[in-house]
């Protein structure tokens, strides 16, 4: 079964950055399709970027041209990069892969002044 541990988050002003880090158990994780969702208070869970196993990304409107999504296939780890971050951005942040529908623990990501 994958594991999956997240890091990075923290808190942040607006406008900032967080460089968020998903590490994957597993020897296969150049074949795993993962993606990166977040849960703010009240709120239901959503995806935010998403790479497949091939390279393919894929972003939400809300993110797009702010978050990037990367792979490090040789450290079994995805990454997100987040750029000008706004007060909206506030959630525990997720990372996802399609094997097992497995989910990691979650990082707070907290956007205040």
């Amino acid at each position: 079964q994958v594991r999956l541990v997240e890091s990075g988050g923290g808190l942040v002003q607006p406008g900032g950055s967080l460089r968020l880090s998903c590490v994957a158990s597993g020897n296969r994780f150049s074949f795993y399709d993962m993606s990166w969702h977040r849960q703010a208070p009240g709120k239901e869970r959503e995806e935010v970027a998403s790479i497949r196993a091939r390279g393919g990304i894929n972003y939400d409107d809300s993110v797009r041209g702010r978050f990037i999504i990367s792979r490090d296939n040789a450290k079994n780890t995805v990454f997100l990069q987040m750029n000008n971050l706004r007060l909206d951005d506030t959630a525990v942040y997720f990372c996802h892969s399609n094997i097992n529908d497995a989910w990691g623990q979650g990082t707070q990501v907290t956007v205040s002044s």
